[in-house]
């Protein structure tokens, strides 16, 4: 048995477990009569051969008298007694993978773990930080190291959408972390682990924590023998496409990334009921020290793919951004949206590009033409490379189908790569060059010499029909041919019989087709007289929908029944040819990956530079500096159709941490918000909103914002704040990116601005580019204690009503140096409710005696001015030194600047001191 049971069969038993009373009876597959072997299911290498007989070795999943061990070149085959309990019609998870996300899918009792993993909705979304547009379709293998080795978490993935199987292994700081973002970025669909980390024990701290953070997702137990690294390894050498084997070298030491390798490909074949095909599937290996790190809270609060008021609005960075024409375009964006690059050199590649495609006009909407021809190629090959163990008729129609959009797809290569050749950019002339691979032509070759060449892919369910009957070429099977006549024919007298009766009650009556109700007749009823005011009683099955009648007959029903049969035999010999030339394109199959690859791509730089069309963006420069002139809100410019107001945003290594305050609602969170917008902007090779910007390069970016209860695991405001506070001291490094909004305000201000003052310093003191935003004034005299600590606020101006005694607030939006030197904001607030008058006059006369008292204290030491200049002069040199494009003379002027500068802050230092004596 695959699926965990009571008792635990070891490795070795020649005792076949006895099946859980709950088992329905489909799942209890007796195998004690010994099935014979299939000598030809798994070759030399253990891999899989291309007869039809290795598409049953499922039986892997099940325990039998004869365990088979994970080096075995052989696998049991089903006895042909019990064919019916192979389709899986009861587990309900084919149903729900073939259909990514359908309605409510019901698992038996052997599946699920009672108590642990309840009935769920497949229609919600599975992720926080998943958008509604892409519905789950990832079925995700996690296993951890036990004894020593707790801690170091494997994990595979694959797409039933793609086939891709992706592997990760994490052992270094924050593992679980990372495990739980990199889920969060998959959205899957289906969790699977072994049963000894969940079932069978009391449940590991990963498995608490991956279905508290993942409830609606469904998690599946699985027997820990089936977590077999050596298994794994040799799954990878039998299905990997030859063009990606140096992923060999990255995960051979990978032991429990393959170990999940191992149990998801087996559990994948035995849901799917289907396998890949030999050297077929691609194989990654994705280290978590490529991509930056996004937490799932940092990118709902940062709205990054899913909007917080309408999960289904497009007012988010992928909305602004998202121009795609493809489903793959569109995955490969989000996808870069929530793992943005660290590699300066591959976004500068990109930059280049976007920079050429915004010049030359031309290219940017000839590609952009190419491009939306294309189908989901993704797609297309993930049906292409899995080879079904039952032949049926909508398998056979199924991959008629495929070889027809295949034909499609390779027959636009040649347009899209003459709009290439006009490139000049590394990125694209190297996609250019990709696509000059003869095999692209040996396919179409193969492909045309068996399909008909005016055989294309069409909308339109009788058109698409007609389609895949007369595909394949006339002449190459005679019973072929001899059913498509007998077609032919029943056509020809569904036609004729039609027209009869148009003719015999003199109705104008016209032919129609659907997949549901097959070939029916339909008439328009204006201006139409029936006799005897109704329709003849011959017409059956009568639906009205307006102004049009839909019908059929008896006689026209028998004639959908031959027409059937006749497509059935149609396609049951066309897949005989298709089959085989299916095992031909196999072979090339690394140059569809390849294709994949470059119109993704391209769709995703194309959208990047139709969204700079829109808007005025500019190319961002990489420096060890976060220096943003007028930037704007990407979103916020979105939803207000216009221009935002814009902002400066500096951050370097002499002011690493800023401190922003101002009233409510003067734009302090927005500000935030957009400078993280605009560092991932630039990390995923985008342009950006604003006159400047000059981007250090983040690997990991932390938010913490808002102030809500978290009522499902019994957290304050304060408990809260302090859980995403402590995950990211913990995890934060020099290069990281912080933005905090508010903290320590579930608690008493005592207690809120000692636990704010602490929790700045050790930011302070790790180097990372911070943004602290509070309505804690006191934290603004860090300044005096830190020289890389920074005061900003947000203006706002007093005006005076007409009458000249009330006072209104305008609120600016802009960024200024310095504390805010508002005060009472929050009372003015109040004003604005219906507390009674003296209420609030008796809070500004305690306002006011607090208030007196605190900035009675506030002063900057001398001593430390000093030296505050003497730092902010040391670090500009340094980028000076670092960053500097300037000519001689210009950067001779820089420097004199400088010195003049850093003279006058001495001197009011110096002054200062002279007063204090």
């Amino acid at each position: 048995m695959f699926f965990s049971s009571t008792e635990e069969m070891t490795p070795g038993s020649s005792s076949e477990p006895r099946p859980s009373s709950s088992t329905p009876a489909q799942w209890q597959l007796n195998m004690r009569g010994g099935a014979d072997r299939i000598s030809s299911s798994v070759g030399s290498s253990g891999g899989y051969s291309n007869s039809r007989a290795a598409c049953e070795s499922s039986q892997m999943f099940f325990s039998s008298t004869e365990e088979m061990t994970p080096g075995s070149r052989s696998e049991p085959r089903p006895s042909s007694s019990t064919p019916a309990q192979w389709q899986l019609k009861s587990s309900g998870i084919a149903d729900r993978i073939n259909s990514s996300v359908g309605s409510s899918a019901h698992s038996t009792p052997a599946l699920s773990h009672p108590g642990r993993t309840p009935q769920r909705d497949l229609n919600k979304t599975t992720s926080s930080s998943a958008s509604t547009s892409h519905a789950s379709s990832v079925i995700v293998a996690v296993v951890e190291g036990r004894g020593l080795a707790r801690g170091e978490i494997g994990m595979a993935s694959i797409n039933v959408k793609y086939p891709e199987l992706v592997l990760s292994q994490f052992a270094d700081t924050g593992t679980y972390a990372k495990v739980i973002t990199k889920l969060h970025n998959l959205m899957p669909l289906e969790i699977l682990m072994p049963d000894t980390a969940s079932v069978k024990g009391q449940g590991t701290k990963l498995y608490s924590l991956i279905t508290d953070t993942f409830p609606s997702v469904t998690f599946t137990p699985v027997l820990r023998k089936y977590f077999n690294e050596k298994k794994g390894l040799e799954y990878i050498q039998q299905l990997c496409v030859p063009e990606f084997n140096t992923v060999l070298m990255e995960v051979q030491t990978k032991y429990y990334c393959l170990a999940s390798a191992s149990a998801l490909l087996k559990y994948f074949e035995f849901v799917q009921n289907s396998i890949y095909a030999p050297k077929s599937l691609k194989v990654v290996f994705t280290g978590s020290e490529q991509t930056a790190m996004i937490d799932a809270i940092s990118a709902s609060n940062l709205e990054l793919v899913v909007n917080h008021r309408h999960h289904r609005s497009e007012h988010t960075l992928f909305g602004v951004l998202n121009y795609t024409k493809t489903p793959g375009g569109e995955r490969r964006l989000r996808s870069n949206i929530l793992e943005p690059l660290l590699d300066e050199v591959t976004i500068n590649s990109r930059l280049d590009t976007i920079e050429e495609l915004l010049r030359n006009e031309e290219l940017f909407f000839g590609l952009k033409n190419a491009i939306a021809q294309f189908l989901d190629i993704d797609e297309l090959l993930s049906a292409l490379v899995l080879v079904p163990k039952q032949e049926t008729v909508p398998v056979a129609e199924a991959k008629i189908t495929q070889i027809i959009k295949l034909k499609h797809i390779l027959e636009l290569v040649p347009s899209l790569k003459a709009m290439l050749q006009h490139s000049r950019t590394p990125l694209l002339e190297a996609y250019c060059s990709s696509l000059e691979d003869s095999r692209f032509n040996s396919i179409l070759d193969l492909i045309k010499s068996l399909i008909n060449d005016d055989t294309s892919y069409m909308k339109g369910s009788l058109t698409m029909r007609t389609q895949k009957c007369y595909a394949v070429r006339p002449n190459i099977s005679e019973f072929l041919d001899i059913a498509r006549r007998a077609y032919t024919e029943v056509i020809d007298d569904i036609a004729e019989l039609v027209a009869q009766l148009g003719e015999k009650y003199s109705l104008p009556l016209r032919t129609s087709f659907s997949n549901t109700r097959g070939f029916f007749i339909q008439m328009r009823l204006e201006g139409v007289v029936l006799p005897a005011g109704k329709l003849p009683e011959e017409f059956i099955k009568v639906t009205r929908q307006k102004s049009n009648c839909s019908f059929s007959t008896v006689d026209l029903m028998k004639m959908n029944d031959h027409c059937e049969e006749a497509l059935k035999d149609i396609f049951h010999m066309s897949y005989v040819v298709v089959s085989k030339l299916l095992n031909e394109v196999y072979e090339h199959i690394h140059c569809l990956y390849k294709l994949s690859d470059a119109v993704s791509m391209l769709d995703m730089l194309l959208s990047l530079a139709h969204a700079c069309t829109v808007s005025d963006y500019v190319r961002p420069e990489f420096t060890d500096t976060l220096a943003i002139k007028q930037a704007r809100h990407p979103i916020l410019e979105r939803i207000s159709g216009q221009q935002s107001i814009s902002n400066n945003i500096y951050i370097s290594e002499g002011s690493n941490f800023v401190i922003l305050t101002g009233p409510n609602m003067s734009g302090k969170s927005t500000y935030l918000k957009q400078a993280a917008l605009c560092q991932i902007m630039a990390q995923i090779g985008s342009f950006l909103p604003a006159e400047y910007a000059s981007v250090r390069i983040a690997d990991q970016i932390f938010t913490r914002i808002g102030v809500d209860d978290d009522f499902e695991t019994n957290s304050s405001t304060f408990m809260v704040e302090m859980k995403e506070v402590s995950y990211i001291i913990h995890n934060a490094s020099n290069k990281s990116l912080i933005i905090i909004d508010e903290l320590g305000r579930g608690t008493s201000p005592e207690e809120g601005i000692g636990i704010c003052h602490s929790i700045c310093e050790f930011l302070i003191n790790i180097k990372a580019f911070t943004l602290f935003a509070t309505h804690f004034l006191e934290l603004c005299q860090l300044e005096t204690l830190y020289p890389n600590v920074e005061n900003q606020h947000m203006q706002v101006q007093h005006v005076r009503a007409g009458d000249g005694r009330a006072e209104k607030v305008v609120y600016t939006y802009q960024l200024s140096r310095g504390h805010s030197e508002e005060r009472n904001y929050g009372i003015r607030a109040a004003e604005m409710t219906n507390l009674p008058p003296e209420v609030i006059e008796e809070a500004k006369t305690i306002a006011a005696t607090i208030s007196q008292k605190l900035w009675a204290k506030h002063y900057s030491d001398p001593a430390t001015r000093k030296q505050r200049a003497d730092h902010r002069l040391a670090t500009r040199l340094l980028q000076a030194a670092r960053n500097s494009r300037l000519d001689p003379e210009s950067l001779r002027q820089y420097l004199k600047g400088l010195k003049r500068q850093y003279e006058a802050e001495i001197q009011n230092a110096t002054e200062s001191i002279e007063m204090e004596e």
